[in-house]
């Protein structure tokens, strides 16, 4: 159960789906659909799809519902795989990942979870 803080209405400079992990756009406020484990997730799409060009609502802050991706298991920290969902952030050794934030319970792929959203970058030991 999604507890936001901060909402922000964005233009989408490319279809988003709901509960997906959002990165700005090629333009000032625009947000895209994030599509890896090194985009700049900036927070998570709210409950509607949104075409491109049309308004979006994401939560910046707080709590999100996020849709899983794979198998993630409560307290790990999550990225964005290739649709925007939610899934473990495990970098190779040496190699740099962004975070959304923490997964507040365990999952399978196609849950929606809740995650503390706390972008971040972390780098594989």
């Amino acid at each position: 159960m999604s507890n936001p803080g901060l909402i922000k209405a964005f233009t989408t400079g490319g279809a988003v789906t709901r509960r997906r992990l959002v990165k700005f756009g090629a333009a000032d406020a625009t947000v895209v659909q994030a599509a890896a484990a090194t985009d700049l997730i900036i927070g998570a799409a709210t409950e509607l799809d949104a075409a491109s060009g049309a308004r979006v609502s994401v939560v910046l802050t707080g709590i999100a519902d996020v849709e899983a991706g794979g198998n993630i298991t409560r307290g790990s920290l999550v990225t964005a795989d290739s649709d925007g969902k939610a899934v473990a952030a495990a970098p190779a050794a040496g190699v740099n990942n962004r975070v959304a934030g923490v997964a507040m319970v365990s999952a399978a792929s196609g849950d929606i979870i809740p995650v503390l959203l706390a972008p971040q970058q972390i780098q594989g030991a």
